[in-house]
């Protein structure tokens, strides 16, 4: 499954510019992403390394649904990777609607992954108990960690304002305002003053030069704020990472192949395992990204690779490519970032 073109040069370097690392990011139809990260340049202080990123399951409490075995189907392909990724991300919502039973289903199907994986949440995870049994099944929503010279985090972005003690919502009417897609009711979502406080301290003693990850559930960048297709505070979060060199966000929540740039920070999106969602009336930055799906309601329709390469030889080229089984492939000849 995977393409690596062995770049010499700085590591996630989102640019035309020649020269720059290979990323190349795969996303495996509706199941899973791979990226490979390069060695840098002789003297550097990145090793080559791989991770994969598996999101946004919205497992249901019913046995034997659809949804359960398409994340099995994940988890299975990225143990059978050759050669096999370090850790592995899950980019939040796990569960639909935030039952017990649904994360406990979920944990299950992931404790099958081969290697380490680190979690994020995601709105439907999170707010029938806020986020008590998440924590109690994951741990802490808020991390980071050093890997073979890159420093990854993780943040919550999903939290919203209190808008259901005023009018007395029970948990489950709050959960069910919060799966609404369009839903008016609790405003913005974002990663708040406590993360951010968190987060500045967390990068404040590393060098410019330190490649950095982060993931988040949403997207760093107003990409379409009606769907909370954004993350409010994202501008500060960006200002927070403004001084290191190369930045790459990884977010999950949209369910569709995404790309964006905004200063030093390159962001890509993350297929989920259960379904695809049609992309909101916006002009995107990069237009070339969008999948060309003949038919959304097929759940594997649209199933193939995404590669970024970034390296000098092809100049940031982006390619789609099909699985031999899917349904309708969705092949671009790919385009310049």
């Amino acid at each position: 499954m995977s393409e690596v073109n062995q770049s010499k040069r700085d590591f996630l370097a989102f640019s035309g510019k020649a020269g720059m690392a290979t990323l190349v990011a795969q996303a495996a139809g509706i199941n899973l992403g791979i990226v490979d990260v390069v060695r840098a340049e002789a003297g550097g202080k990145v090793d080559p390394f791989r991770f994969a990123i598996i999101s946004d399951a919205h497992l249901y409490s019913m046995d034997d649904h659809k949804f359960d075995q398409q994340l099995i189907d994940a988890v299975t392909k990225v143990n059978n990777m050759e050669p096999m990724p370090d850790f592995v991300l899950f980019g939040g919502d796990v569960a639909q609607n935030g039952t017990e039973d649904q994360l406990v289903k979920g944990k299950e199907i992931l404790s099958k992954l081969k290697m380490p994986m680190k979690i994020i949440p995601g709105e439907h995870d999170w707010y029938l108990d806020m986020g008590e049994a998440w924590r109690g099944l994951f741990g802490d929503e808020t991390w980071s960690f050093d890997h073979k010279g890159v420093h990854f985090i993780g943040l919550n972005s999903i939290l919203v304002e209190d808008f259901w003690t005023g009018p007395g919502l029970t948990p489950k009417e709050r959960m069910t305002v919060m799966e609404m897609l369009e839903s008016p009711i609790p405003g913005p979502w974002g990663v708040h003053e406590q993360q951010l406080e968190w987060l500045a301290k967390d990068v404040k003693d590393l060098a410019p030069s330190t490649p950095i990850v982060i993931f988040t559930h949403s997207p760093l960048w107003d990409y379409y704020p009606r769907w909370n297709f954004q993350t409010s505070d994202a501008p500060e979060i960006r200002e927070i990472l403004s001084k290191f060199d190369n930045v790459m966000s990884y977010h999950g929540h949209v369910h569709q192949t995404l790309y964006n740039k905004i200063g030093n920070m390159s962001s890509v999106a993350a297929m989920s395992t259960s379904w695809p969602w049609p992309y909101p009336p916006v002009e995107l930055a990069y237009p070339e990204t969008r999948m060309n799906r003949a038919d959304p309601s097929i759940a594997t329709d649209g199933q193939g690779v995404q590669i970024i390469d970034l390296s000098g030889e092809f100049e940031g080229l982006v390619q789609y490519k099909p699985f031999e089984d899917s349904l309708t492939p969705f092949m671009q000849d790919g385009f310049k970032v």
